[in-house]
């Protein structure tokens, strides 16, 4: 079944107000901000947003009015540190109140792995000195085999997962390479999966690397394709990190004025991501490419 869609289509259909969504699982790289620009444009609102690291993009949806809980390990930009609209939803309840459920990057994964397992909590020996190790998303129990203490971490079960891959078939079969951090495990946590991607390609190509398919398309909702559709992070193959718009990004949203004029300029003044990276300039977009291929030996499946 081809369940291709716009972007416009896939946020609207598949993100409803009051979801919880999981972005960013890749970590540093494939965040798919483009979804989370339309996610701001059609307003959704008391969202729980849950990943490791989202870099700056649960900071804009926190400052843009999109988020009512944050389940996180850290919410900032790893190029210059501590959100500024995360900080000010968090102290002084602008645009309005958060709530903050912590982990650490590997609680979230493990939170993950668990509901995509069916299992209610996985266990770990990590964290358990943490103040946050003594929330409600922990509970201490002991091991039938050692007697020794462990913290179980209770399952985490996204509404939505959004991810940005390289290539899909129209039926979502998606081929992933690089660091694709715990994108797999959210896919299948989630109720409903979208897939933003650089290209779709006939399911014959899929079919000839079976190795690189990290999320099967039985598992997913939505597949849209959009080109440069994690910048400015990274996306192997297709896009280098653009520094410079973290860092401008950074210093822009100091101010709550600031951040109002980010998103006028780059959100609520384009119409979608064509026009997004119109703004961005051919020249910038072209020098984010990666220049010349990087290949791998090829290899044969034949038995």
């Amino acid at each position: 079944m081809n369940k291709t869609q716009s972007l416009r289509e896939a946020i609207s259909t598949h993100v409803e107000d009051g979801n919880s969504v999981t972005m960013g699982c890749a970590l540093e790289s494939l965040i798919p901000f483009a979804a989370s620009y339309e996610i701001i444009r059609q307003k959704k609102k008391e969202l729980t947003l849950i990943c490791p690291i989202s870099d700056i993009q649960f900071d804009q949806l926190i400052g843009s009015g999109c988020a009512k809980k944050i389940i996180a390990s850290w919410v900032g930009n790893v190029a210059a540190g501590l959100g500024h609209n995360y900080r000010r939803a968090a102290e002084a309840d602008i645009p309005h109140a958060i709530e903050i459920e912590e982990h650490s990057n590997f609680t979230i994964g493990l939170g993950l792995q668990a509901a995509a397992m069916g299992l209610p909590f996985l266990p770990t020996k990590s964290v358990r000195g943490c103040d946050f190790a003594h929330d409600k998303q922990f509970s201490r129990v002991t091991c039938p085999f050692t007697g020794k203490e462990l913290l179980a971490v209770r399952a985490i079960h996204p509404d939505v997962a959004i991810l940005h891959v390289q290539r899909a078939d129209g039926e979502g079969n998606a081929h992933v390479w690089g660091n694709f951090g715990v994108m797999r495990d959210a896919a299948f946590a989630a109720k409903r999966v979208i897939l933003t991607c650089e290209e779709i390609v006939d399911h014959a190509t899929i079919l000839a690397d079976p190795n690189r398919t990290a999320i099967p398309g039985f598992v997913v909702s939505s597949v849209v394709h959009v080109p440069f559709g994690s910048h400015p992070s990274p996306c192997q193959g297709y896009a280098r990190r653009d520094d410079e718009f973290y860092f401008d990004y950074h210093k822009a949203t100091r101010s709550r004025e600031g951040f109002e004029q980010w998103l006028d300029k780059f959100v609520y003044g384009v119409a979608d991501h064509t026009a997004f990276l119109s703004r961005l300039g051919q020249e910038r977009v072209e020098h984010l490419r990666p220049q010349g291929n990087l290949l791998a030996p090829t290899v044969s499946f034949n038995y």
